[in-house]
Parts: C-alpha cells; structure tokens; sequence
C-alpha cells in the first residue's frame, strides 16, 4: 500500500497542471497506463481558445459558446472558464510554451487562428501542434518536481469508496486499485484526494481521431464507485479526419477551415455553401452531419477540403505536421484536396462535476474531457477544451487545499489489498479482440452520426450480453490492460447508449430521425447514475 497526498489519473493537460500545483501543497501520484505523453492533449492540434486579442472580448466568447452548446450549456461555468483563461496561458507561457506569433506594425503579438463557430480569431497555437508541445510543456514541469511520482504503465482498476468497504457512514473516495502492467501485480494507493484525469472515450467508435488510449476508463470507474454521470449522449464527430488506409485517426484540424479551406463532393461543388450561412466554419455538429449526408446522397465514401488557393509556403509553415503526413500518403494539399470524413472526436459529457471538479462522490473530482462541468452543452466550441482543462485543474487544486474533505481521512484507515481469488491467466485472446471490435463497430453503426430509436434499442441489447460476458470474464480471469479497457469500452458505450435513448428530441450532436426538432420541454442534463 502506497501513500499519497493527490493522487491523479491520466497524463494529459488538466492531470499534468493539477499534479504541477498539488505538489506544492504534498505528495503526488499521477498514473497513466501508458507513458506519460499518450494523451488526448498530444493529439490535439488546432490550439487553445482564448480571448488575448484587443478586437475579440469576453462577452464575444461567452456568446459563440453558448450559442454551440444548443441551450445546455451552464451560463456560470461558461464565464468562468473564458474569464479566467488568460491567466492560465500566462502560466504556460511563463513554463517555456511559446505560442506562434507574427509581427504587427512593428510589435509582435499572437498569430491568432479561427475556427468553426468563433466570430473572431482567437485561438492561440503552435502550428498544428500545439497539443503536443502543451504535453512536453507541462510534462517537463512535472517531472522536474521532487514532490510528483509519475508512474508510468500503470492503470487504475477500480476506485475504492467507503460504501465498498461497508462503512455505515457518508460515502468517501479512499484510493484507487492499481495494476503495474509490468509485474502484473495490482497495488493499493491511499488518498482521500482523488482527482480523474483520464481524457476521452473515442476508442469506443470503430472510427476515431482519438489514441488508443481514449478508452472511456475514468467515467466507467466513476460510474462503478456510484458518481452521478451526465450528457453522455453528446458526442462530437470532428467533420474532418484524413481518409486514407495507411494514415487511420489522423486528423485534419479545423484551423484548416479557418484558414479558407472549403469542402467539396466529389464533382468540386461547395456544399456547405447550401447546407449552413457560415459554411465550412458552421458549428461541428451541423458540418458532420453535412458531410455525412453529403456522403449517403452520393454514394461516396468520403467528401474533400480543398486549400488549394493558399500558397505552398503557407500550408508548410502554418500546418507543417498536417503537410507532411498528407505528403507522405501521396498527397500534396497544395495541388489537390484532402479526403476526408468524421470520425468520432470528444465526449461533451461525463462524470457530473461543479466547475471546481468536485463530483458527487466527496473525494473524488474530475477534470478535463473526462468531466461535464456545463461548458460545452450539447457541442463544444472548437478549441475550448484545451482552455477548460486549464482553468479548470487550476480550480480543483484550489477547492482541495482550501476544503480537504473532512470525512474519512484515507491515512487513518486500514484499506484491504486486492485479492486475485482463484483466477487463472487469459486463456483466449481472441474472445477480448473480437468483443473489442463487436463494440467499436456496434456504436459506429447504430449509434453514430445520425441515430434512430430503432438503432438504440438493438445497441442497447447487445450491449447488456456483451457487458454479461465480459463481467464473467473480468472474474475467471486475471486482470490485464486489454481486459480492463474491454470492461470499460462496455461501460462507457451502454452509458452512451442509455442517455441517447433517454432523450426524445435533437439537440447539439444528438441527431435522431424519430425527433429531429429541438423540444425546449427537455432543456435539461440527462443524469445518470447506478442508484438511479
């Protein structure tokens, strides 16, 4: 049994900035299951809004936000974030992030990028690789820090609550069950100060911008340690991942749009021009499902986004990470346009947090992808996820030191060590592979882009003997990586599926054929939770 002050799970921006401010208040643990820069953040390329810029405002913000969050978004925590963000870049910046600049009338300033549903430029960025170099930022801080133990090939199993161990008082986040992926041995660690960290769900989708990684693990633990889950019928399909065999998940920013890209059918028309006033750069929930029935009324197996009337030099110097990659699969973005299609890209909701993080269960916060704290609604805002997980790390890190939950101090209790029973090791690969892609093709199909009650009942049936199996598996069978994202995947994909069927119109990124108007009669979260 180890013991921690903080402990974190995941590696990307919003775990890697609380663990940063933790460890002047004590001992952090921070636990990724892979290495410390596999992350959504490391993917993310377009940048980071932020109002900087002496022709853009706060209020502008705020409006372009809301107005993408299709009536859900909270008003409070909208304000919040965007009032609060240029301090935190001032953070980043002062840890050695240099966002890209340009010179203006003889000063420089930021080169400031637009992207769909901001009425003006204000995303900051390096390149189109700005997540990466947030994660080398922040991760070189951390590990720089002699109070922060980054352990590394490390997944969290299960979280371990007061109501688990029997107590008969309120229930309280303990610690956390862990596997060493190296020795196979799972570890007890003890903290009262919880926070998950863990990004996306993307992995659940057969098509995907996201890593591997992106396996929907914190709001699966959450929901089993019996926190309140909200929204997670709201996913966003990014209109523009490259469609090529070699090149899956590669990702054609939205900066590409902002700088004048255009998307065609396959016989060179703009047809986005028909489909929404602001075209190309309309909100992302409206381009995708565009695209998608571009797609279905051709025939085509994906549409283009052509940038051809910006000069070689440009694209190299503005999207160089994007040039190369196309070049490399035998495309060059300066001659021809770029195929692309959707792919499933960022969870809108999550485990049920205040803009602090705090969820429902004391001990426990959320941060970051993997929490709805009502920024982003019914579909985010491009960009703002990089801002959230900022301000709001920040905030959690705060709350904790100034309210250290007063029930249940982890270090005056004795926690019971994982026990393995009479398990054997994984005898059948195949079985987690094929349940695996069963899954991932299962939600593509009938729980994708456009949806129908029809599609969602025969989802949600599947999905309830594909949990029963792989729970029975879970317990004749030793833990490993692969079983665990498994149970996970399951998890995470039948919350997805509960919550669409659960709401009877179309809003934001919920799209269904049965009810495509929006009903101002369900302007409300869609909660859920095991008590429920």
């Amino acid at each position: 049994m180890r013991d921690y002050d903080f402990v974190v799970i995941g590696s990307g921006i919003a775990g890697l900035t609380f663990a940063i401010k933790a460890a002047k208040h004590g001992r952090v643990a921070i636990l990724t299951k892979r290495k410390g820069a596999d992350s959504n953040t490391a993917w993310a390329q377009g940048g980071v809004a932020c109002v900087t810029s002496d022709e853009d405002s706060f209020d502008l913000h705020i409006c372009d936000t809301i107005e993408a969050g299709a009536g859900l978004c909270d008003p409070g925590a909208v304000e919040t974030v965007v009032k609060e963000g240029p301090a935190r870049i001032r953070e980043l910046v002062e840890l050695g992030l240099q966002f890209d600049q340009r010179d203006i009338s003889g000063h420089r300033e930021f080169d400031l990028g637009r992207e769909g549903g901001h009425s003006k430029r204000r995303v900051l960025h390096v390149h189109d690789l700005t997540g990466h170099e947030i994660e080398t930022t922040l991760l070189r801080a951390a590990r720089s820090s002699p109070n922060i133990e980054l352990l590394e090939n490390h997944m969290a199993v299960d979280l371990i609550t007061a109501a688990k161990l029997g107590f008969a008082t309120e229930d309280h986040c303990l610690g956390v069950y862990v596997l060493d992926e190296v020795s196979g041995t799972v570890e007890t660690l003890r903290s009262d100060r919880l926070v998950v960290a863990t990004g996306g769900c993307g992995k659940v989708y057969l098509y995907t911008t996201n890593p591997a990684v992106a396996t929907g693990d914190g709001v699966a633990m959450a929901w089993r340690a019996g926190a309140v889950i909200a929204n997670m019928e709201f996913i966003q399909f990014h209109p523009t991942c490259l469609f090529h065999p070699l090149a899956t998940s590669f990702l054609i920013s939205e900066a590409v749009r902002g700088e004048g890209g255009i998307l065609r059918n396959r016989k060179g028309e703009d047809f986005m021009s028909r489909a929404h006033p602001k075209g190309a750069l309309a909100p992302r929930d409206i381009v995708a499902r565009a695209i998608d029935a571009e797609m279905k009324r051709t025939g085509a197996q994906c549409v283009y986004l052509d940038i051809t009337h910006r000069s070689r030099e440009f694209l190299q110097e503005r999207f160089p990470n994007i040039y190369e990659t196309c070049l490399r699969n035998g495309i060059d973005m300066a001659e021809e346009p770029i195929p692309v299609v959707p792919a499933a890209h960022y969870q809108c909701g999550g485990i049920k947090t205040d803009i602090n993080g705090a969820t429902s269960l004391p001990g426990l916060y959320a941060i970051g992808e993997v929490a709805c704290t009502g920024l982003h609604g019914a579909n985010r805002l491009a960009s703002n996820s990089l801002l959230e997980g900022l301000v709001v790390a920040h905030r959690a890190c705060e709350a904790i030191v100034r309210h250290r939950p007063p029930a249940h101090p982890a270090g005056s209790l004795s926690l019971p060590e994982w026990v393995a029973g009479d398990t054997q090791d994984v005898d059948e690969l195949v079985v987690i592979y094929h349940n695996w892609d069963e899954i991932r093709r299962l939600m593509w199909d009938y729980v994708g882009i456009v949806r129908t009650d029809k599609r969602l009942q025969r989802a949600s049936a599947r999905l309830r003997n594909l949990q029963r199996e792989i729970q029975e598996f879970y317990w004749n069978f030793r833990i490993t990586v692969d079983l665990l994202e498994l149970r996970n995947l399951a998890t995470t994909a039948a919350l997805i599926v509960d919550s669409a069927l659960s709401r009877k119109e179309s809003r934001g990124l919920h799209y269904t054929m049965d009810y495509p108007e929006m009903d101002e009669c369900l302007r409300r979260d869609t909660l859920l939770s095991v008590a429920s």
